[in-house]
């Protein structure tokens, strides 16, 4: 007979948790589910914030959300899970910067709270409670972790460097200038 220490009882609080919320606001853009405007009206907000076409990227971060989320609270395929939802993460907290770090300022707290514990499960791993270990891991190999935390993150830089870039070139085009994503210091 097998016990599960706390660790393990953690860990399936932390990716019921993580995941549940992750599939929440998924569903909010896929389906609009929990209030959310769908494929539709997400794909207008992407837009309206630069990500470009705005249907595609509503539908990529509604897949990763969902389908993270999803995986995460099952324990399944956990390093790319974690992966998966760290990225749409961070896009997300891309958009909210220029406001800061708290939530009620319209800040990336809150998603960058859901990216780093996604990613915290991706590199801890599911615990035993999990599908993960129920498979004998074959979906979560230790080499799994570096490689998909590194492809997620390339692409992830791709996609949000190219967010920014258009827009300041909206911006050069409209006559003025972007406002800065972060404040430059100079050192005398």
């Amino acid at each position: 007979m097998t016990f599960y220490d706390r660790r393990d009882l953690g860990l399936l609080l932390l990716r019921l948790g993580t995941g549940g919320v992750l599939v929440a606001h998924g569903t909010q853009k896929l389906f609009g589910w929990f209030g959310g405007h769908g494929i539709e009206g997400t794909g207008q907000f992407m837009e309206s914030v630069g990500y470009r076409p705005g249907k595609a990227s509503a539908t990529a971060a509604g897949i990763a959300e969902t389908g993270g989320g999803t995986l995460l609270a099952l324990g399944l395929a956990t390093p790319a899970a974690g992966a998966a939802a760290a990225g749409a993460m961070a896009g997300a907290a891309a958009v909210h910067t220029p406001n800061g770090f708290f939530n009620q300022s319209g800040g990336y707290e809150y998603a960058a709270t859901l990216g780093l514990a996604a990613t915290g499960l991706a590199v801890t791993g599911p615990g035993r409670l999990s599908l993960d270990h129920a498979l004998g891991h074959v979906l979560d190999r230790g080499w799994m972790v570096p490689v998909a935390l590194a492809a997620v993150a390339a692409g992830t830089a791709v996609v949000v460097g190219a967010r920014v870039k258009r827009l300041q070139r909206e911006a050069e085009s409209a006559g003025g200038e972007q406002e800065a994503l972060f404040e430059e210091t100079t050192e005398s």
